[in-house]
């Protein structure tokens, strides 16, 4: 527990945020609830990188996935979460739709290790990284900012995010 998580005797889980999901605002959106509460605090995740190779029809973008990759590693929140907010995480992720899928990671936070959280990853992936809208930017640079990731990976997030808008840009303007 840590020192601004409630006291809870409920069942909880826990689960690691690399997208969307690392803003409490907008994870409040989707769990009907504060999670703020719920942050453990910033997480590594080793052996895995980003890469937008989601495509969302709600958010008209590309969207977050994590991919296998030895010499990599991604920075989100750690949280502790109620489970009865599990099925509505789900819900959010488009499980039932075979969008993303559950994926049981070791990864470390706050000098600790924590074992089998679970994170989600896309079950069919683009061949090809797909721009995120100004939205989705902002809302992931928000959860970034807010849960205190480091500014180095802000700052790689921030131009991962505006490279792909920027080569998306360049090839609308080719087509046009």
């Amino acid at each position: 527990m840590t020192p601004n998580q409630p006291e809870s005797t409920e069942p909880m889980f826990y689960y690691f945020a690399y997208g969307s999901c690392m803003c409490p605002v907008d994870l409040k959106r989707s769990l009907g609830e504060n999670t703020h509460p719920y942050v453990v605090g910033v997480a590594r995740l080793n052996g895995y990188r980003l890469g937008f190779y989601n495509y969302s029809r709600d958010r008209n973008c590309g969207c977050l996935d994590i991919v296998k990759d030895a010499n990599s590693s991604v920075e989100g929140v750690l949280y502790q979460l109620p489970w009865r907010l599990s099925d509505l995480l789900d819900k959010r992720e488009g499980v039932a739709q075979a969008n993303y899928r559950h994926e049981m990671v070791n990864l470390q936070c706050q000098d600790r290790w924590y074992l089998n959280v679970r994170t989600y990853t896309v079950i069919q992936k683009l061949t090809e990284e797909l721009a995120p809208n100004d939205w989705y930017f902002n809302v992931v640079l928000q959860g970034a900012v807010v849960c205190g990731l480091s500014q180095g990976y802000r700052w790689q997030l921030f131009e991962h995010m505006y490279q792909l808008q920027s080569r998306q840009s360049s090839t609308q303007l080719q087509i046009a």
